[in-house]
C-alpha cells in the first residue's frame, strides 16, 4: 500500500511537470545566429528568394514559370511593385490572401516587381 502511495504521487509530479512544460515553458531561444567565428547575427528572414522557395513555387513552379498559378517569372513587365504587394496581401483569382506575412510580402514583391 506504501509503495502504490509512493509511485502515484511520483508519477503526479511527473505529469505536473510535463503539463507545466507542454503548456508553460517558452525557454530562451534567440533570434541572433552564430556565425562561424562565433559572432551573432541576425537571421535571413527578408531573402526574397527564400522567402518564394518556402511559400509559392508549390503554386508557381520552382523556378517561377508557372503551374496551379500563373507564372511570375515576367511578372514586373505586368504590374508594379504596389500591385504585387496588394496581390500577395489580399489574393486574386484563385491565390489566397495572407499567404506569406505583409513584411514578406514587401520584400518579395520589390523582388518580382524587377523581373521582366
Amino acid at each position: 500500500m506504501k509503495k502504490t502511495l509512493i509511485t502515484s504521487g511520483f508519477n503526479l509530479i511527473l505529469l505536473g511537470c510535463l503539463v507545466f512544460l507542454l503548456f508553460f515553458y517558452e525557454g530562451s531561444q534567440s533570434s541572433q545566429t552564430k556565425s562561424a567565428g562565433g559572432e551573432e547575427i541576425a537571421p535571413s528572414g527578408g531573402n526574397p528568394e527564400e522567402i518564394v522557395s518556402k511559400s509559392c513555387i508549390s503554386c508557381h513552379g520552382d523556378n517561377l514559370q508557372g503551374g496551379m498559378g500563373p507564372a511570375l517569372d515576367k511578372i514586373g513587365s505586368k504590374y508594379n511593385q504596389n500591385e504585387i504587394e496588394e496581390i500577395i496581401n489580399n489574393g486574386k483569382n484563385g491565390m489566397p490572401a495572407g499567404v506569406i506575412s505583409k513584411e514578406e510580402a514587401t520584400v518579395v514583391a520589390e523582388w518580382l516587381s524587377q523581373k521582366k
